[in-house]
């Protein structure tokens, strides 16, 4: 879905998600996409994206079982918003599952 929004954008939340998490470091990405994402759908994507700095000041930085596990919590209703706010594209840096060959 992202990269039919062109690389710009994330896809609208589902009904049992009404928050979008983007986490603050590559290492949890990393913990997400292969510990959690992969033995759920098969396939987990670390992404890279910037955001624009007065678009992230509206969040406080939450902490989700400790400082190793740092996020943005983003009401689902704001997303378009934070979507606005990304600079430049959203890139995959890291494949797990799927056809990547990593796993």
């Amino acid at each position: 879905m992202i990269r039919q929004a062109g690389m710009k954008a994330f896809p609208p939340r589902l009904p049992d998600q009404p928050i979008f998490y983007p986490v603050t470091t590559q290492d949890y990405a990393v913990k997400i996409a292969r510990d959690w994402n992969v033995p759920r759908s098969g396939v987990g994507y670390v992404t890279r994206f910037a955001v624009r700095r007065d678009m992230l000041d509206r969040y406080p930085v939450q902490e989700a079982g400790g400082r190793a596990h740092s996020e943005y919590w983003i009401p689902a209703e704001e997303l378009d918003a934070f979507n606005a706010a990304i600079v430049g594209d959203i890139e995959v840096i890291q494949q797990f599952g799927g056809d990547s060959g990593a796993a």
